[in-house]
């Protein structure tokens, strides 16, 4: 499924969450709510908020606009309850986006990410990928496995235990 994410302050980490999984997750900090519902029609986003204001609108009501209200302060509960609502496949695209920025990562070679990296990174892994607007470098280490597992986990709470 291709879905779009707009996610407002008070759900900011799930955001991060959702970039990992590879979905296009927009982060917006400081926009009053009719902007953020506007933004979020205008590109087609779904809006991921715990503000029970928003989902009392008109464009929320009458369907135009899908809202996920998330229940929980906690970001690992908020991205289980989107994969459930959504049916999200939480492993078909991950690691594919930029957590800092959203940017769609490019894939590099070791002789590009020369000096970008830390050595013993450069000396023992062979994957790379880096944004092209921040320039933040990513590799297939120790980090990644945790994160990995992580989304594992998640994906299994979301999907009812069907992983």
């Amino acid at each position: 499924m291709e879905v779009s994410f707009a996610v407002n302050s008070n759900a900011g980490k799930l955001a991060r969450l959702l970039r990992m999984m590879g979905y296009d997750a927009t982060f917006y900090k400081n926009i009053d709510d009719a902007d953020l519902v506007r933004t979020a029609l205008k590109q087609k986003r779904v809006l991921v908020t715990r503000d029970t204001q928003i989902t009392r609108r008109r464009v929320v009501t009458n369907g135009q606009l899908r809202v996920i209200l998330t229940r929980s302060d906690d970001p690992k509960e908020q991205l289980s309850q989107v994969v459930r609502e959504l049916g999200l496949d939480c492993r078909v695209k991950q690691f594919t986006r930029c957590l800092e920025c959203n940017r769609v990562l490019l894939p590099r070679t070791k002789e590009e990410v020369k000096g970008l990296v830390p050595p013993y990174v450069f000396r023992t892994q062979t994957q790379y990928m880096q944004c092209p607007e921040c320039q933040r470098v990513y590799w297939r280490g120790t980090h990644w496995q945790r994160m990995k597992e992580e989304l594992e986990s998640l994906a299994g709470r979301g999907s009812n235990g069907d992983s």
